[in-house]
């Protein structure tokens, strides 16, 4: 079964397939090696949609020959000759934001090495696992990931073993007790 997500917020729906084709053949073209898509967008693959106003997509980013910092531009340059255009941080495409980012711990470099396949719209789209897009919430602590983080729960949408292995394996048992404690167990 495939999703159709639809832009929101711009006042009328667009298509992510076209947006995520693009960033398969930014991957099939070595622009980056491997993409996973995350943060709410990602978290909608699993949960029921909510408003967001970019798609996050983490990538690693390839040494460019000759230089010593690793550099978003070869992404801006090849998404801008096809059409992107570039606000800030993001690159509009199809009416999406799309924000391309490093991942900055062991817990999403876990992420996006162990993504998983979806079908959008005849188009495959790679995304962090449930339990991952969870553990990211939990580590990020943001009131935002906090209710994203009770969404999985309260929807059933992680399994727990595999959730729970996540956190050991990242130093987050304390944070995850912590937030039993406060969100789950009723105690201010």
């Amino acid at each position: 079964m495939g999703i159709a997500l639809s832009a929101i917020g711009k006042g009328f729906p667009v298509s992510i397939a076209e947006v995520i084709s693009l960033i398969n053949q930014m991957e099939a073209d070595g622009v980056v090696d491997r993409y996973g898509i995350g943060g709410a967008v990602g978290a909608t693959f699993y949960l029921e949609p909510v408003a967001t106003l970019d798609v996050d997509i983490f990538v690693t980013f390839r040494q460019q020959p000759g230089q010593v910092i690793v550099s978003p531009r070869p992404i801006f340059d090849y998404l801008t000759a096809r059409g992107g255009v570039v606000e800030g941080e993001y690159i509009v495409m199809g009416g999406w934001p799309v924000q391309f980012l490093p991942p900055t711990s062991p817990l999403a470099e876990e992420a996006l090495a162990e993504a998983v396949t979806f079908d959008v719209e005849g188009t495959p789209a790679r995304v962090f696992t449930a339990e991952h897009l969870a553990a990211l919430a939990l580590e990020t602590g943001r009131a935002k990931d906090h209710a994203r983080l009770l969404q999985f729960i309260e929807a059933a949408a992680i399994d727990a073993e595999r959730f729970q292995s996540i956190l050991r394996r990242h130093g987050l048992v304390g944070r995850w007790r912590t937030f039993e404690r406060r969100f789950l167990q009723g105690d201010s």
